[in-house]
């Protein structure tokens, strides 16, 4: 039975890793995947998700207007899919994450969503909120803090090695601007 999964964590946890790995068991198994990715995210290279420890894949794209029920639906009609991975997931948006469910339901076809569940603010993104809400299973991918702790916030920081409390939800890239934390340290570094 088709599934809608949510695989969640913070900043450099190993999610694009897992989503590669997960990919190549399906296929040397001789099943077909089909990866996705935010359109707009070309950290490596356009329609690429990479890891941060050299392995990556092409991948199809979405963007803010993307219609994914019929996406999947076209790319089902080219050949059979065993499962669908998505990643950065949090750029989804709602309508998408309905339409992604719907194609779990109605097309039969598994999907592995891979993303932040929390901005450095502590919010969430908007795809994460309708994943946690509508999404069959959930999975924590886990990183831990500078204290050994399990880290579950990330912090962005300035130029000035501080914490940023303001600015854009997204920004692509600076992997070395982000920090994974604790809610404690997290805490005191917005020193909220």
């Amino acid at each position: 039975m088709a599934k809608l999964y949510f695989h969640y964590s913070t900043m450099n946890a190993g999610k694009s890793t897992a989503l590669l790995q997960a990919s190549h068991n399906y296929r040397e198994r001789g099943m077909q995947t089909y990866l996705m990715t935010a359109r707009f995210d070309d950290r490596a290279g356009a329609g690429r998700i990479a890891s941060r420890i050299g392995i990556g894949e092409s991948a199809d794209t979405f963007g803010a207007s993307c219609d994914m029920f019929e996406k999947l639906k076209s790319r089902l009609e080219i050949g059979p899919v065993a499962c669908v991975f998505i990643d950065e997931a949090q750029f989804l948006s709602e309508p998408q994450v309905w339409q992604l469910a719907r194609a779990v339901d109605d097309l039969g076809v598994p999907v592995m969503c891979y993303g932040l569940r929390v901005d450095f603010q502590g919010k969430l993104f908007p795809g994460s909120a309708a994943l946690l809400a509508w999404a069959d299973e959930m999975r924590e991918v886990r990183t831990i803090c500078q204290c050994g702790k399990k880290a579950t916030m990330v912090i962005r920081r300035g130029a000035d090695g501080r914490a940023l409390k303001d600015g854009e939800q997204v920004q692509i890239g600076g992997n070395d601007t982000y920090v994974s934390l604790c809610r404690r340290h997290w805490r005191e570094a917005v020193e909220a």
